[in-house]
């Protein structure tokens, strides 16, 4: 559900929370045929999804099954256990996750580096697809598994029967995986590592959670008794605290049979270990805490109001509870988005509302990310728009803006709910099995909402605005920050006391101005198609206007509602010099943060409510792009929005100076992180000195920019649409969308414009370079290795190359991290660069240990070596090519792989029917061209060696 935690089509199973959304998708109802409703009782239990196979096993194991076909051939397993790290006991902490970590060291039917082998040889990747966490309440197993065997899906289910009480834990695989685990930890340190663990205790105040983070404590982990992880296992993993997840290709008859095979012999242990409920006490008094490290790269402040136990959603009163909720959260935080566009604006971006802080327990949480303006006028804002809520409520404008948006939400989530991914459906039930989060399924919350919404008044909507909006009482007051040099750090008394001055500011009434009712009061004179043929081998329709721009239409039905387009050209930054390299590198986001025609960004917003429709350009050094989206009843909205993107955008010098500010608050404090400087040496390394290679922004770089010779940049290219090629892919009907692309594509003006590239000459070093780099104050280091050079590209060398790469990230999964322990993570990439020449570059970026920075540099070069020497053992060969295949089963069915393929072919001018060779290019791939390439494409003779190692180490020399 949109706004609240019920969707099974929108929200993930990790959702991330962002300060500033980049990009907002927006969207109008849709007509649709839906069966008459039956009575809806309020007071009835919210029902279960009735496309879901649900049960439990006698040992009190909870099982989920649904028959899902998106993806095609793949079934979605999943092995929730709810025991994450606060129920460890003192020598156990970090054991929670060291549990999870063991499953994959050796099992009853899985030897050690047996699991992740087999899986591999059928096409599961290790991390990307195969992977588990551990949080504070719970473990996941996550396992995809193709289905184009059988054997394959029980094979799955014994694994999940493996980790559930199968794990082997011997004392030298324990031993050898600490190494792994504080090489993990290490990669999580650093100023938000640091600030977190003083952030604790206040944040959960003292209870049990503030002392069990998951990851741990290094001593414990370096030093427990092999027994004590045993122990945790014995206790916590056992079947009436678990969850078998079952979802995909898949009979339900059939996989309940499997689940029950190997499941019901899980026993609970014998006596059994009471879970115990961990209570967080709530605070009786204000209280502020200021937190600064010199590596912080914002300065945040954050308001957290009394912890509440999170509602009940049990039966469907609750839910209709959860749709006003939903509408609260969505217009307070609309109206905070909106004063990042004042020309002073009162913080670079802000959230607010209840959030879940840990199961069972959410909070009202206002947060800001602080500008040069400080602390002051951020809580002033925060409190005026908080304050006014409880005093005057919302307006009629807000409140049916809102409904519209949410409906088309709904609708989409409607519409493709038989084309939703199974990650996403297993996501919604394990927050079913972990929260109690209600599951009724798409088609009954969309009609619940249709149910419902209309009929909840703006006086209702205030009387709930009223009671959820905290006042001026309890509340924890957090600023975290950095303290360089000329900042300005408050005390806690400061903050108190500011916080105390906001609340008494005065309050206004809000006033909504009316938005406007169409993007466009007059179509633009509409061009012809002048000629029209058919790819019958493709499913393509290829037009060309009148105008001379081109268009290639395919129709799919990978989705119900989504219209994808792109259109790309030559030229770029490399037609302007390098006296305006800013103005030209910053064009797209200077016109864009000012909107378009007569609208702003936020007058665009509220216009397009209801809608689902976006357009984006962009540049880089010798292309312009343009790419779009739109559900299928929004093509004219996104057409509509194209056009005035290029031929109207709108000059606002408020905003493009709270552009340029803010840009530069970013830039200031992105310099604060170690890895900024890292990014900047590894440019400078490689690259030198060129004025064209994008570097990491400072502050003084937004001083160059122009408005006016921005915009005159941009509409220098945009202006015109000579030799624009445009591509729909998607959910559209042929003969409905040509007069939309007549009316608005074939009316684009088309004057004579460059529609070339020029070489910039960004051409790496050549030779041995190596760098130190010293920065942070952690004991970490990253190694990055780069080479490169001239090749020669074809569709049969790029399969041969990114196949040796992807051979080679194999066995730094295999030997760097699994067998010598060296790495967490890390890896290696390649691409084929074709404009404005041929080159390659392979770069490989692996953090580790200061101390283990020759031995990681010499383990990778020892298997680059051999794979020059030798060639790949055919067993990874065969897994990298088993992943590619399966990949491109998917990648048929996918507009987005569609949009792109069909995009590069008429950029570099190949044949699109490539994509139906694929397969055979995949299987041609032998290991003696896998030696050849990587006797090629290493050259030890030419490579650039980057470290970088902590600030204290410089010192000591």
């Amino acid at each position: 559900m949109p706004n609240s935690p019920y969707s099974s089509a929108i929200k993930s199973s990790t959702p991330a929370k962002s300060l500033i959304a980049s990009l907002v998708l927006l969207a109008v109802s849709l007509p649709l045929s839906l069966p008459a409703l039956a009575e809806i009782r309020l007071n009835d239990p919210i029902p279960i999804n009735p496309d879901l196979k649900m049960g439990k096993l006698e040992n009190g194991l909870t099982y989920y099954i649904q028959k899902n076909d998106t993806p095609r051939k793949k079934v979605e397993l999943r092995l929730v256990v709810k025991a994450g790290s606060v129920l460890e006991d003192d020598d156990q902490q970090g054991l929670a996750h060291f549990t999870e970590h063991m499953a994959f060291n050796g099992s009853k039917h899985f030897k050690k580096h047996q699991l992740i082998s087999y899986l591999q040889s059928i096409g599961v990747k290790f991390g990307a697809d195969l992977n588990a966490y551990t949080s504070f309440d719970e473990t996941i197993y996550i396992l995809p598994i193709p289905t184009d065997k059988p054997a394959y899906l029980k094979t799955g289910l014994q694994v999940l029967a493996d980790w559930a009480q199968g794990v082997e834990m011997k004392a030298v695989d324990i031993d050898k995986e600490r190494g792994i685990i504080l090489e993990e930890a290490r990669l999580g340190k650093g100023a938000s590592d640091r600030m977190t663990r003083q952030l604790l205790p206040e944040v959960f105040n003292g209870s049990k959670y503030a002392e069990r983070l998951p990851i741990g404590k290094e001593d414990t982990i370096k030093q427990f008794k092999h027994d004590a992880l045993r122990r945790f296992y014995k206790d916590w993993y056992r079947p009436d605290l678990m969850a078998v997840v079952v979802i995909g290709d898949v009979q339900p008859a059939e996989a309940e049979k499997m689940v029950r095979k190997y499941f019901s012999g899980l026993q609970n242990p014998q006596p059994e270990r009471a879970r115990p409920e961990i209570n967080i006490p709530k605070n009786t008094a204000s209280k502020a805490m200021v937190i600064t490290d010199k590596e912080a790269s914002n300065n945040l402040l954050m308001l957290r109001y009394p912890l509440e136990k999170q509602p009940a959603h049990d039966v469907i009163a609750d839910y209709r509870q959860d749709i006003i909720r939903g509408f609260y959260k969505s217009m307070l935080n609309r109206r905070l988005g909106a004063l990042t566009e004042q020309a002073k604006p009162p913080f670079l971006g802000a959230s607010a509302g209840n959030e879940q802080v840990v199961a069972g327990y959410d909070s009202f949480i206002s947060t800001a990310m602080l500008s040069q303006a400080g602390i002051q006028p951020a809580l002033d804002a925060l409190m005026q728009e908080k304050n006014s809520i409880r005093q005057f409520g919302f307006t009629a404008t807000e409140f049916e803006r809102a409904k519209k948006i949410e409906a088309r939400e709904y609708e989409s989530m409607f519409n493709e709910r038989s084309k939703s991914n199974s990650a996403t459906f297993a996501a919604e039930y394990i927050r079913n099995f972990l929260t109690n989060e209600p599951i009724p399924g798409i088609k009954n919350e969309y009609l619940y909402f249709k149910e419902f919404a209309d009929g909840i008044s703006l006086e209702e909507m205030n009387r709930f605005a009223r009671q959820a909006t905290p006042d001026d009482s309890v509340k924890l007051m957090f600023y975290v920050g950095s303290n360089k040099a000329g900042e300005t750090v408050p005390s806690t008394e400061d903050l108190l006391a500011m916080a105390a001055k906001a609340e008494q500011q005065a309050v206004q009434a809000r006033v909504e101005k009316a938005a406007s009712a169409s993007l466009m009061t007059a179509l633009p004179k509409a061009g012809q198609i002048v000629t029209e043929k058919e790819n019958k081998q493709l499913g393509l329709v290829e037009l060309t206007l009148s105008n001379g721009v081109k268009v290639t239409l395919k129709k799919t039905d990978f989705k119900n509602d989504q219209v994808l387009m792109s259109a790309r050209r030559a030229g770029g930054l490399s037609m302007f010099a390098d006296t305006d390299y800013f103005n030209s590198y910053y064009s797209n986001p200077v016109v864009w943060g000012m909107g378009m025609a007569n609208f702003s960004q936020k007058d665009l917003q509220e216009t397009l409510a209801g809608k689902s429709a976006n357009v984006r350009t962009s540049m880089d050094n010798y292309s312009e792009s343009i790419a779009g989206a739109s559900s299928s009843s929004d093509i004219e909205t996104m057409l509509q929005l194209l056009y005035l993107r290029l031929t109207a955008p709108r000059r606002d010098e408020v905003m493009f100076q709270t552009l340029i500010n803010s840009q530069k608050e970013m830039a200031r404090n992105n310099w604060a992180r170690p890895e900024a400087v890292f990014s900047e040496a590894i440019t400078t390394t490689i690259y030198k000195d060129n004025p064209r290679v994008p570097h990491q922004a400072r502050v003084e770089d937004f001083d160059k920019i122009s408005l006016d010779r921005s915009m005159e940049i941009y509409q220098s290219r945009y202006g015109s649409a000579k030799d624009m090629h445009f591509i729909f892919v998607g959910s559209f009907e042929v003969d409905k969308i040509k007069p939309l692309i007549a009316t608005y594509l074939a009316s684009l003006p088309n004057t004579d414009i460059k529609t070339t590239y020029q070489d910039l000459h960004i051409d790496p070093v050549q030779g041995v370079v190596k760098k130190e780099v010293h920065a942070g104050n952690e004991e970490k280091s990253t190694v990055v290795l780069s080479f490169n050079g001239p090749s020669t590209y074809t569709r049969e060398e790029n399969g041969r190359f990114h196949a040796m790469v992807d051979i080679l990230n194999l066995k730094i999964i295999d030997v760097l991290r699994e067998k010598q322990g060296l790495i967490y993570s890390g890896g290696m990439s390649g691409s084929f660069e074709r404009i404005p020449k041929d080159r390659y570059s392979i770069d490989a970026e692996l953090p580790c240990s200061p101390e283990n920075v020759d031995k990681v540099i010499a383990a990778l070069f020892a298997e680059i070596k051999k794979l020059q020497q030798s060639g790949p053992q055919a067993e990874d060969l065969n897994k990298v090519k088993q992943s590619w295949l399966k990949e491109h089963q998917q990648e048929l069915l996918s507009n987005e792989n569609w949009l792109n393929h069909l995009q590069n072919a008429i950029y570099y001018k190949t044949e699109a029917e490539s994509i139906l060779t694929v397969e055979k290019r995949i299987k041609a791939i032998t290991p003696a061209q896998i030696k050849e390439a990587a006797q090629r494409y290493f050259n030890f003779q030419n490579y650039a060696q980057i470290v970088m190692y902590p600030e204290q180490k410089q010192e000591a020399k």
